[in-house]
């Protein structure tokens, strides 16, 4: 399937014979693994005539240094999954040693007497005894393959084990014999050939945690706890450094008051010291991980607590968070008075940001938390701390968190935000804020609300984010009444051409989602003439069964426009290769145009295909494309799992215009600003900077043939307007940013970890002149949002000196 029309689908001769061939089914397979592995799986657990009262899922770890599972997931899907199934998340935290295991326990039945040793993190799934799969998964995100072949295509799936009779298993079949009194175990040599049934066996269930403990007959009676304080306090422990001088070794009888207490989760509690020791350095505050148990302490408690001390790196390339493990404690009163929260404001918060380590890590760096934001922090973890009257930076999330800034007038937007202004200017009075009780989650709240009044709570750091403010009191959300934008509409004689990511959209999506994207181009941006769309998915989204055509994604999608008051718009797009332009496994997103017939015309021509590059063609009436829709050099190792550019040619008023669609790749796997390696490395930005280069070489052959070429370039770019790649765009003055028209405090379309940033833009040639330039902000800032990106519209005038 190569060029789409709405209306209509064309199928080129090679294709539809290619249609009439059935596909066998795959095996899912994750690249064989030499570290972390699916090392034992039990569903019987609890059952009639089971031993064990729980199901478990034990990883181990076949390498030769530990494995971080922080961010990580255990997944279950039923052996022969319906329609309706769903994969079952249990999140994990903590990391496991070279050779060691790690148990993950679920839901417990009524039968059985003999309990797990104790987990290393829980669930609450009850699989089956007899089939069922089980995914190792980088990622929280519930998994939506529901077939071997779909599995095998998704790129989070560490390692997987189906057993039974699971359609979903690696190899040629899954794992025979599990039952209420038989697991399937992997061989003592951890193996890994990605054939389920030549890996594992079943047996009797052998439960190994990380401390190495078993199952046989109930645990051993646990140590008492402290009676008496030992040498060590939190300030020792904690050190002058983010790396506490005594990670590893055990602690006796730590002293502290009980700050906080988190019951679900990563399960522990704050404590924090009386009676601290001066060093602003060394902080007075600490994490106990309690892991799979609920703390049996309260918010006022005297404790003495005894453990090992460990670092947990809760993500790649993140900072530590210090923490006390397998903690024994002593409650020694009740009801004591908290130590006073340190005042996070403009005053206590320095103005650098972090120290450099020329790209290396920060951890043996001596703290200086008067000269660095972050240092700060990082001496903070685990103490109280306090702000008020803060101004929202980034909305209320799905996972009820909030952004804001203790710093009001620190890079304000025009809008209320806190703009990300350069690599070097990074704005140090940001936090996220969460709420440690569940009945009190943080209000709805939008970008320039007020949380006003105090909010106190114990500063925390995971990997998402950084540094956090685990609220025990919350403030008050005072609405400041922020509104969409609605654009102006062009006139008669202006083109209005519009950019617009409309995140992974569909045809299984729900018609609410259609509708309010469907608004946002017929009321917000005025109908634009054309409308150049990202993240337009095949008909079945991530279903991975080879689908490339999105005509009824695009069919839902104009007739809501059409049912918002919006022009009956027609569309072209070029269908990739199956699973070859990323995004999301079988999604295919691609590049799509939407452009109204009313107004503006579609140059057709022949050849434009998913692996043909599209050229500029020099001909007597002045350049033209060689196929149209096209692609920009398609084959190139720059566009390799990434969205290749759309090209149209376009004609209004009888001028010809050319429009490239655009989608570079993402910022994955780019370094934290918040993490332990400073300056941060960005991996991701020299695919980009490559793409880039195509694009520009495309426009710079545009313009050979014609200085007056009338160019726009526009889409999710996914970078900034001060960063490498829009410098390599718009190489040789090919093409202006107009994102660098707008006062600085508007040059935003996305808003990250509480950053106003500028991710999407819309570039243009120099035979267009005084265009007229819009970011329409009516998703990136609010809590209810169907899109994350901010869509933009440019409007050029033709005639009178301005379209030449």
């Amino acid at each position: 399937m190569q060029i789409h029309r709405s209306g209509s689908v064309l199928l080129t001769g090679a294709v539809a014979a290619a249609l009439a061939v059935t596909a066998l089914p795959a095996a899912a397979q994750a690249a064989p693994s030499a570290t972390a592995v699916i090392s034992e799986v039990y569903g019987g657990g609890g059952n009639s005539g089971a031993t064990l009262t729980r199901d478990f899922v034990e990883l181990a770890n076949a390498g030769s240094a530990p494995f971080e599972v922080g961010g990580l997931s255990v997944q279950y899907l039923p052996g022969s999954p319906s329609a309706g199934s769903q994969w079952q998340v249990s999140e994990l935290s903590g990391s496991i040693a070279p050779g060691g295991r790690y148990l993950v326990a679920q839901a417990a039945g009524t039968g059985g007497t003999v309990a797990l040793p104790t987990a290393d993190a829980t669930g609450t799934v009850a699989m089956a005894a007899g089939s069922g799969t089980v995914a190792l998964v980088s990622g929280t995100a519930p998994l939506t393959c529901k077939s071997a072949a779909d599995c095998a295509a998704d790129t989070r799936i560490v390692d997987l084990v189906g057993y039974g009779s699971a359609v979903v298993r690696e190899g040629g079949g899954p794992v025979p014999g599990a039952s209420a009194t038989a697991s399937v175990a992997r061989a003592a040599s951890l193996a890994d050939t990605d054939d389920n049934a030549a890996d594992l066996a079943a047996g009797a269930p052998t439960p190994v945690n990380a401390k190495g403990e078993t199952s046989g007959g109930g645990q051993e009676p646990e140590e008492p706890g402290p009676t008496e304080p030992g040498d060590v306090r939190i300030h020792d422990i904690q050190g002058t450094t983010r790396v506490s001088p005594l990670d590893g070794t055990s602690v006796t009888g730590v002293p502290g008051v009980v700050t906080g207490v988190r019951a679900s989760g990563s399960r522990g509690f704050w404590i924090q010291d009386t009676a601290p020791d001066g060093d602003p350095r060394t902080g007075e505050g600490l994490f106990v991980y309690t892991g799979s148990t609920a703390p049996a302490v309260k918010v006022g408690d005297a404790v003495l607590v005894s453990g090992k001390v460990a670092e947990y790196y809760p993500g790649t390339g993140t900072q530590s968070l210090t923490q006390i493990t397998a903690p024994r404690f002593t409650v020694l009163s009740s009801g004591n008075a908290l130590p006073a929260p340190a005042v996070l404001d403009a005053r206590s918060v320095p103005g650098r940001y972090v120290p450099s380590a020329d790209g290396g890590s920060i951890d043996a760096l001596p703290l200086d938390p008067s000269r660095y934001a972050l240092d700060l922090y990082e001496a903070l973890e685990g103490s109280r701390v306090e702000f008020a009257d803060t101004r929202v930076t980034g909305a209320t999330t799905a996972y009820d968190e909030i952004w804001v800034t203790v710093k009001p007038r620190e890079n304000p937007t025009r809008r209320g935000g806190t703009l990300y202004a350069s690599y070097e200017d990074q704005n140090t009075g940001r936090l996220k804020v969460m709420s440690l009780d569940p009945a009190r989650p943080v209000p709805t709240a939008n970008v320039g609300d007020v949380l006003k009044g105090r909010t106190t709570g114990v500063l925390d750091y995971a990997s998402y984010g950084g540094y956090n403010v685990q609220a025990t009191e919350l403030g008050t959300v005072v609405d400041k009444n922020l509104r969409r934008e609605v654009t102006r509409k062009q006139k008669k004689n202006e083109l209005a051409v519009a950019t617009y990511n409309v995140e992974n959209l569909d045809a299984r999506d729900d018609q609410a989602k259609f509708d309010t994207l469907a608004e946002g181009v017929a009321v917000n941006l005025s109908s634009p003439d054309i409308v150049s769309l990202e993240e337009i998915q095949d008909d079945n989204g991530a279903v991975n069964d080879g689908t490339t055509g999105s005509e009824a994604t695009l069919k839902r999608f104009t007739d809501a426009i059409v049912a918002k008051g919006g022009p009956r718009y027609a569309w072209r797009y070029i269908a990739p290769e199956n699973n070859k332009d990323g995004g999301e496994p079988g999604g295919n997103i691609r590049n799509v145009f939407l452009f109204n017939p009313q107004r503006v015309s579609f140059t057709d021509r022949a050849g434009g295909d998913a692996t043909t590059p599209v050229r500029a063609v020099d001909t007597w009436k002045g350049v033209e494309l060689s196929a149209s829709p096209g692609r920009i050099n398609p084959a190139s190792p720059a566009w390799a799992d990434s969205r290749k550019p759309l090209v149209g040619e376009f004609v209004f008023r009888g001028r010809p215009v050319f429009v490239i669609g655009n989608h570079f790749a993402s910022k994955g796997g780019d370094q934290p600003l918040h993490g332990r390696y400073q300056e941060p490395t960005r991996s991701s930005e020299t695919k980009r900077i490559q793409q880039a280069a195509e694009v520009n070489t495309f426009v710079a052959a545009l313009l050979k043939a014609d200085r007056s070429a009338k160019v726009v370039a526009l889409g999710d770019f996914n970078d900034f307007e001060f960063s490498p790649t829009m410098k390599a765009l718009t190489k040789g003055r090919a093409l202006k940013p107009l994102i660098a028209t707008l006062p600085p405090s508007e040059r935003y379309s996305y808003v990250f970890d509480g950053n106003s940033q500028t991710l999407d833009h819309i570039l243009t040639s120099p035979g267009i002149r005084r265009p007229d330039y819009d970011v329409v902000h009516i998703n990136a800032e609010f809590a209810d949002q169907a899109s994350d990106h901010d869509p933009q519209v440019v409007r050029v005038k033709v005639g009178g000196g301005f379209w030449h």
